[in-house]
């Protein structure tokens, strides 16, 4: 379908931010100083790779409430070459955990993971097994180009310095005090007088700026065996936590395939299990493909439905068959088969909302950060990081400066199912670091925080992208959809006309000012400028950069 063919859109709306474009790099993260960061790598000679870690570095000192070194996260990297390659830094539960370990108080939709004195959200029970540090420093050491030590050097200032705290960062203090309060780290650090640190206040973290400085010196051995992991595992031996000395010697990152599915002419790539996201928006692509979606209009009645029958249908067989593969068998070339969606299609009613079942014989936490880097060369990474909930587990190891994480919240508490605990079961996740490629030329790379909002949210980008002929802009700020439990959440920027017709067809209505986080993505020019966006969801920056140096031979004379 060409541009001009495409429906006027039924939901009009404005972009609150205008994008970014360069030639010779691009950088977009969830924070204006962590773009700074990367882009620091860019002008220094560095490659996507250097920037992107950079970046992530930079996010756990000056966005500590979404990601940070004893968090985990996945890379989705494409070299210049055209390798894909995907590396899990997930977290993993650890060894002395068992499936019974908690409390179950419930077993009802969105309330599996309620357990007593919430053992799997605040404290030193919930945490899981970090692999943030190890991925980074691995992704640096085997793609980049700079060491370690310079690329820690933006991180390391900003923590040392400080920073202006922003009001998302000073809100979400204020929506975490009595979490906060409970440990006297991280009381010291962001409240004052028991209120939370107010915008514009300088925030320094002197002990978190010597961990990095160790971690500059002597690597990821600084953690997985040296002393900053000695100070973790102390604090879990006298806090009733369950991390030990040989989980983290024993932990590894592990390097995975992409999943790769095809949407109208469009490769379309993302992380596999134990990741929703490649599998499922290659599923959903599948079953929207046998709609001219572009002709229905961006937010019409007709278009949001088949986005909420797609999401239920994906949502029940990722329950059942989406979980680490090495304890769980996923079918996953059964679920990205077009002709399993042809069936899933064919029971897709246009005028009736249904509930769905697993085809085939969860929660997880909001707050997240993503970051998505180009350089001049060809080399991509979109990344998705975090400690999981806002300020992770709210607990920061003495000394250290280090938040951890609450990934043990990710598992279902109850014993005997997929996503049960088991030792060493590394979390499932719905990031979705996404690549698509249009006659084996880089097309866009895009990612979010959110959940199990991410990769739902990413499969509207594409869409928008591809079905609606949005800009970057528009399609990372454009107003999203959400189904779970019987209920579909529409953005407020849908118009109420729409909301009616959609209850017409059983749909329950909530509205959202907000579903998911802060989406910031890359598109690629076939002149080779690179076009970045981030939407009004976070603190996102894009940062381009262009110029570059003098012509050969160019002297200066008088």
């Amino acid at each position: 379908m060409t541009a001009t063919a495409r429906a006027p859109r039924i939901t009009p709306f404005t972009c609150d931010k205008r994008p970014a474009t360069g030639s010779r790099g691009m950088v977009v993260t969830n924070h204006p100083l962590a773009s700074a960061a990367g882009s620091q790598m860019l002008l220094a000679g560095g490659n996507a790779v250097d920037a992107a870690v950079a970046a992530l570095f930079a996010l756990t000192v000056v966005e500590p409430m979404m990601v940070g070194i004893l968090g985990g996260g996945l890379a989705h990297i494409r070299m210049a070459d055209g390798r894909h390659v995907v590396l899990d830094g997930l977290s993993t539960a650890p060894r002395r955990a068992t499936p019974d370990m908690y409390d179950c108080l419930s077993d009802e939709i969105g309330k599996q993971r309620d357990v007593r004195d919430r053992e799997n959200v605040v404290g030193p029970r919930a945490v899981a097994v970090p692999g943030a540090l190890a991925g980074w420093c691995e992704a640096l050491a085997r793609f980049g180009t700079l060491p370690l030590a310079e690329v820690l050097q933006p991180a390391i200032a900003l923590a040392e310095r400080g920073f202006t705290v922003t009001p998302y960062l000073s809100n979400c203090i204020a929506d975490n005090i009595a979490d906060l309060a409970r440990d006297p780290g991280l009381s010291a650090l962001f409240l004052r007088d028991g209120q939370a640190l107010p915008a514009g206040t300088r925030l320094v973290q002197s002990d978190y700026a010597k961990s990095l400085s160790l971690i500059a010196e002597t690597g990821p051995a600084a953690l997985y065996g040296g002393p900053l992991g000695q100070a973790l595992t102390d604090f879990m031996a006298a806090k009733g936590g369950l991390i030990g000395p040989d989980d983290l010697t024993a932990y590894r990152v592990e390097t995975r395939e992409p999943i790769r599915g095809s949407y109208r002419g469009h490769e379309i790539l993302g992380p596999p299990p134990p990741a929703s996201s490649g599998v499922h928006i290659a599923q959903m692509l599948n079953i929207l493909e046998g709609y001219d979606i572009g002709a229905l209009g961006f937010g019409s009645p007709d278009a949001v439905h088949l986005l909420a029958e797609a999401l239920k249908i994906a949502f029940a067989d990722r329950a059942v068959a989406t979980a680490d593969p090495a304890f769980v068998k996923v079918p996953v070339a059964r679920l990205i088969d077009k002709a399993y969606a042809d069936e899933r299609r064919a029971l897709i009613a246009m005028d009736e909302a249904k509930a769905w079942s697993a085809g085939l014989a969860p929660g997880e936490s909001n707050d997240t950060t993503h970051v998505t880097v180009a350089d001049a060369d060809g080399n991509v990474v979109t990344a998705t990081q975090t400690i999981n909930g806002l300020f992770g587990a709210c607990t920061q190891i003495p000394g250290t400066g280090m938040l951890t994480n609450n990934y043990m919240f990710n598992f279902d508490p109850h014993p005997g199912r997929a996503l049960s605990i088991a030792p060493g079961k590394r979390v499932f996740t719905s990031m979705a670091p996404m690549i698509v490629l249009k006659e084996g030329k880089l097309a866009f790379a895009l990612g979010l925080p959110g959940a199990l909002r991410i990769f739902p949210s990413a499969l509207q980008a594409i869409v928008n992208l591809i079905d609606h002929g949005m800009s970057l802009q528009e399609a990372v700020e454009a107003p999203r959809v959400w189904t779970e439990g019987g209920v579909l959440e529409l953005e407020e920027a849908f118009p109420e006309t729409v909301a009616e017709a959609l209850r017409a067809r059983g749909h329950r209505i909530v509205r959202m000012p907000r579903i998911a986080g802060g989406m910031n993505a890359i598109s690629f020019g076939t002149d080779g400028t690179l076009t970045g966006a981030a939407c009004w969801r976070a603190d996102g920056t894009p940062v381009a950069v262009s110029g570059g140096l003098a012509r050969a031979g160019a002297r200066f004379t008088i």
